[in-house]
């Protein structure tokens, strides 16, 4: 248990680490082509059952979780179609570095998700009726429709589609 624990934090911080490095001045970067498959946030929140909860609610899957020694998830992730969010505890993180706990002061971020239709993003908006509106439904100058909400673990979260 404690060596999954390990390698998922070890996974979370590989990309804050290599932020953290001096920035390479473009000229001596490499050009090489490659390719992606996919950018899957980690959202460090207080508690993780909220967010799984709330993301369930909206037909996502549990998709991994590790729990604590007190029994409390300390990390989970979600999934539906190919999007995935991944959640850890910032009182894990801190476990397991301490000095990680000034790096977590002042972070934010917020999720986009598009979805297909107005139908989806009609589903989604009474789905998550009760949740705190950041962003009342509006129509945008660059051809969308999207609102945005605060899921239980702070963090903002944008629903669009095109219009």
């Amino acid at each position: 248990m404690r060596t999954s624990v390990l390698y998922i934090i070890a996974f979370l911080f590989a990309p804050a680490i290599l932020l953290a490095q001096q920035p390479i001045s473009k000229g001596s970067m490499q050009s090489s082509s490659y390719s992606l498959t996919a950018l899957t946030p980690v959202l460090i929140v207080d508690a993780v059952e909220s967010s799984v909860e709330f993301w369930t609610g909206l037909g996502f899957t549990k998709e991994n979780e590790v729990h604590g020694p007190d029994g409390k998830l300390i990390f989970a992730s979600v999934k539906k179609d190919r999007v995935e969010i991944m959640y850890q505890s910032r009182a894990s993180v801190i476990a397991d570095d301490p000095k990680s706990a000034s790096e977590l002061i002042g972070r934010s971020a917020a999720l986009f998700i598009t979805v297909p239709t107005l139908r989806d993003l009609d589903v989604i908006e009474r789905q998550t009726k009760g949740a705190p509106v950041v962003k009342a439904r509006h129509e945008t100058f660059y051809g969308t429709t999207e609102f945005y909400i605060r899921e239980p673990g702070g963090n903002v979260v944008g629903f669009s589609t095109q219009k």
